[in-house]
């Protein structure tokens, strides 16, 4: 049964492990924001006993405005990042979207993100495969919402055709469902499992309206915070081996997808539901 591993930090994700967890925030803001929210989801899943990553981005290129916050860039974000790794003792997930980011990606973080808009980017896929293996790192590589689940076998073979020995994690994040609107077929956690890799949950992402939200005329992307709990346990429930979730201390404020990302005092209750849940499944 598919199992992925980051060796240096003893965490395992996949059949018979405990839920992993990938959370953090949407963009990187600044360093104290990252070590309040790291900080802070360390020690709650230190308490349930789940393995952790810390999750934000340097930059979030896909942006419905030209005039979005998109995050302070590769060279200050890696920097920032690097320091909640040696701050907080924690592995570090992030994404990339240029070829030439796939080294110094690799370098900091331990798991590294493909975007769902560029999975079918070949020379993006083998750069960050090369990359990703030689660090001994996991490939997230989230499923386009335009793809089926059964045809990431693609993404995988491209791959591992790159580097044979590389750990990946695919991430169930919704399909798109007509215009600006999002569904998760459950079904498709179990068909990308079947593929022979981890599959995790993007619940964060999974309940964003695309190019709707109210706030700006269509010129950010909108989102249903209730639901991101909703689809969380639905896909633990459903056998997702991992869950990635976005968090800030007041999201109303957050300078990137706030619509979609949930209050930081509300991860200890759900993080101990989606455990119960996980239990209960593998149980």
């Amino acid at each position: 049964m598919p199992v992925a591993h980051l060796k240096r930090w003893n965490i395992a994700i996949g059949d018979g492990q405990p839920l992993a967890v990938i959370a953090g925030l949407n963009v990187l803001e600044n360093l104290d924001l990252a070590l309040e929210v790291g900080r802070e989801l360390k020690a709650v899943t230190t308490e349930l006993g789940l393995p952790y990553i810390f999750k934000a981005s340097f930059d979030k290129a896909n942006r419905s405005s030209i005039k979005s916050y998109r995050g302070p860039g590769l060279t200050e974000g890696l920097k920032i990042l690097a320091e909640v790794k040696r701050q907080l003792n924690v592995p570090i997930a992030t994404d990339l979207h240029e070829v030439e980011q796939a080294e110094p990606v690799a370098a900091v973080a331990d798991l590294v993100q493909i975007p769902a808009f560029l999975v079918r980017q070949t020379d993006l896929i083998v750069a960050a495969a090369k990359a990703t293996a030689a660090q001994q790192g996991i490939m997230h590589a989230k499923k386009a919402q335009f793809i089926a689940p059964w045809d990431c076998k693609n993404i995988i073979s491209k791959a591992r055709e790159a580097a044979p020995d590389l750990e990946i994690v695919l991430c169930e994040r919704g399909a798109s469902f007509g215009y600006n609107n999002l569904v998760v077929d459950m079904l498709g956690i179990a068909e990308m499992q079947a593929l022979g890799v981890p599959v995790s949950i993007d619940a964060t992402h999974a309940v964003q309206l695309p190019g709707a939200d109210p706030r700006t005329g269509g010129a950010s992307t909108g989102g249903r915070r209730s639901g991101v709990p909703i689809i969380a346990k639905a896909a633990v429930a459903a056998g997702a081996d991992a869950v990635f979730l976005e968090f800030h201390p007041d999201p109303d404020k957050a300078l990137c997808d706030g619509p979609s990302c949930l209050p930081l005092d509300g991860a200890a209750a759900l993080l101990k539901t989606l455990k119960v849940l996980h239990e209960v499944v593998r149980a």
